[in-house]
């Protein structure tokens, strides 16, 4: 616990003034490395300190892991649990909003949150039932589209219009299987409160006082839905300069929206940087002062000037490879660094095969940014499954995906016919089910007839499909006890015994007795880690539907990994943003990887700006050293081709950079003497009367 009587020697005058506002609108331009979290931290301890209520303050981020890192930082400065305290990411607390009073909408309760995986099937579902060909879902371009529509950020034009019946029956079936999408999670309270003005009142009459954090990543969406919230008592934070997800969504402007829409905003700039030496961050202003459309700011640091930035000029990627593992076997000798202690950052996860190789033939441990989620993994996915449909019946991407998995002999034809019946009758697959094992065998063509459906004889559903159905509604309805009080990591355990997922991983996995002992350690791991949050003394919700959106809404930033200690960071650039590392690399630094080619054809000047607020985020992830390359030749398809310095290299002033020679070959003699010297050096002096063992 923080003594908060005493904050002036704590903080710095601009923190300090954040910190002691806390009526009124403010607007908090926190530049990189300059103590944000730590301002909103001591800021709510203050609030809380100054008597306000902890029910009255939201505090809203955008990663699970930046608002638990949040909340814990108050408790540590309170030394309060802080119950009533409200931190959380836009998109969880959009799912609390929903879980309240989303049936005023049409949909039932306990409704299941899609995943990207989840969305792509029931696109694809719905593309088949309006016989699009197969040549046109292109999956990635229309997920866009449907995501780009949804929020606003396109119209139905010429250009796009061919898809629109398919986004209407994506909605339809959203609404049909009780599901929403993670987009869904913003549009759908907006359209709650401006649709039940005594809703809105009820959040707005609680919440009191709201802080935004990463306030220059927030889209449309989230800025109307926290305009919305807000009255009196808002405090954003955040960097145009650091605006670098404009691709999602993001929209730094909304900082100029900001001064607009509220009263008599006060603003504050963050200037002094705790992170950096005087040489990085003169670099860093060197080059985004070449942007138009930003607030003016300047960064400086206290920690002294440091090293100058090395740019070195690489023959092709195999040689800056080579050049990045020289480089991190030297410092770790000359600054006794470790492995953690270095990130190599790139524009494109392309550039990663030749450094890979690298660190793989030198024995340098690494861990890549961007591998398979552990939540993403086909036995994980499985078992999640079937939790979601225990907890919704009505989730036909889940229960198409477990229906026969375990194989049970449900095939095909059978889940075709069972469609056919639901779409008829506009239910969901498991009423469909349920009809048909409910009804006696010879009213069954009835019920097809009802349908508008003509069955052959040959083609109606045996009794062995029909007790094998009936065996999998059982299965269901029998675990229903997980949707309430504990115990779920323990009938978890007996379900996936139960449905002889084990044998099920053997007879998949012939061949490698090790895949499958590999398989069932993760839905070990998945179980273990149930155990540990459902008897957590803070989780006062241990139900499936809490553990559900959990881990739904848990990114792949927010899977803690002890395991990438002791190894260098290897990551894009985008993937960096908010870290910070003692040697950093920036990787590529050529036109046609950053400015990224694509995004400059496409985006022009608007596109360049925001290339440069990504270069500026790479070069202020360094605290001490700076090391930035850029190849003459790079492979592009089957040819080298040559390569530009990157634009923004020119943009660095050129009395901080130091251009670095590649090591040369030493002679014989020099080798000779260099060892000697370090003989000498390790040899222990000859003490008298002392004799070594």
């Amino acid at each position: 616990m923080t003594d908060l009587s005493d904050l002036k020697n704590e903080l710095n005058p601009e923190q300090y003034e954040a910190v002691m506002t806390i009526n009124g609108a403010i607007l908090i331009i926190a530049g990189a490395g300059s103590g944000k979290t730590r301002v909103i931290t001591f800021r709510i301890a203050h609030m809380l300190d100054a008597g306000v209520p902890q029910s009255a303050i939201l505090a809203l981020t955008f990663t699970n892991k930046a608002a638990r890192e949040m909340e814990e930082r108050i408790k540590e400065l309170t030394g309060k649990k802080l119950q009533n305290l409200t931190v959380s990411t836009f998109h969880a607390f959009g799912v609390k909003i929903l879980r309240q009073d989303i049936t005023q909408l049409g949909w039932r309760e306990n409704f299941s949150i899609y995943d990207e995986t989840d969305r792509n099937a029931l696109i694809k579902e719905t593309g088949r039932e309006l016989h699009y060909s197969p040549e046109s879902m292109d999956m990635y371009k229309i997920g866009i589209l449907i995501s780009d529509i949804k929020t606003g950020r396109k119209t139905w034009n010429a250009e796009n219009s061919m898809y629109k019946q398919l986004y209407e029956g994506y909605q339809e079936g959203l609404k049909l299987y009780n599901a929403v999408d993670f987009d869904d999670l913003i549009t759908l309270p907006i359209k709650l409160f401006k649709e039940h003005p005594e809703i809105l009142k009820k959040y707005r009459d609680r919440y009191k006082y709201i802080m935004v954090d990463e306030f220059q990543d927030t889209s449309h969406q989230q800025y109307e839905f926290m305009r919305l919230l807000a009255e009196d008592n808002i405090a954003v934070v955040g960097d145009d300069d650091q605006s670098i997800y404009s691709w999602r969504g993001a929209d730094y402007e909304n900082i100029i929206n900001f001064e607009k829409d509220f009263k008599n905003v006060k603003e504050i700039r963050l200037e002094q940087n705790y992170r950096s030496t005087g040489t990085i961050l003169a670099a860093a202003n060197g080059v985004i002062k070449n942007n138009t459309n930003r607030k003016d700011k300047e960064l400086w640091s206290g920690n002294g000037e440091g090293k100058p930035i090395e740019i070195y000029m690489p023959e092709n990627e195999a040689a800056e490879a080579d050049f990045i593992v020289e480089s991190i076997q030297s410092i770790c000798v000359t600054d006794r660094r470790k492995y953690d202690d270095f990130c190599v950052l790139m524009r494109a996860n392309t550039q990663s095969r030749a450094i890979e190789e690298a660190f793989l033939e030198e024995n340098i441990p690494y861990t890549m940014s961007g591998g398979t989620s552990f939540f993403q993994r086909k036995e994980i996915k499985d078992i999640i499954s079937y939790l979601r449909v225990i907890a919704n019946h009505d989730d036909d991407v889940n229960l198409l995906r477990i229906i026969n998995t375990p194989r049970r002999g449900i095939g095909r034809t059978t889940i075709e016919k069972l469609n056919i019946l639901a779409r008829a009758n506009s239910c969901s697959l498991w009423d469909a089910m349920q009809s048909l094992i409910e009804i006696p065998d010879e009213q069954e063509d009835e019920l097809f007839t009802l349908s508008n459906l003509v069955v052959k004889e040959q083609d109606d559903f045996s009794d062995s499909t029909k007790d094998t159905l009936r065996e999998f509604i059982t299965l269901i309805e029998n675990n229903k006890s997980m949707l309430s009080g504990r115990g779920l990591a323990k009938k978890v355990r007996t379900m996936v015994e139960e449905i002889r997922y084990p044998d099920y991983l053997i007879s998949e996995n012939p061949k490698s007795e090790k895949a499958a002992r590999f398989k069932l350690l993760n839905i070990d791991s998945l179980i273990n880690s149930m155990e540990t949050w459902e008897t957590n003394p803070d989780n006062s919700d241990p139900g499936l539907f809490a553990y559900l959106n959990r881990i739904t809404l848990l990114s792949r930033d927010d899977m803690d990994d002890e395991n990438d200690k002791g190894k260098v960071n290897l990551m894009t650039i985008h993937a960096s943003k908010g870290l910070e590392f003692p040697v950093v690399f920036i990787a590529g630094a050529e036109e046609g990887l950053i400015p990224h080619g694509r995004a400059v054809d496409e985006g022009g000047d608007a596109a360049v700006e925001e290339e440069r607020r990504l270069f500026y985020v790479a070069i202020t992830r360094a605290r001490d050293k700076l090391l930035i390359s850029s190849c003459r030749t790079r492979r592009h398809l089957q040819s080298n081709v040559e390569s530009e310095p990157s634009r923004f290299l020119d943009e660095i002033p050129k009395n901080l950079v130091e251009y670095h020679e590649p090591s040369k070959e030493v002679d014989a003699s020099t080798a000779v003497d260099f060892l000697s010297n370090m003989r000498k050096k390790f040899t222990p002096p000859i003490v008298p009367g002392f004799s070594p063992r």
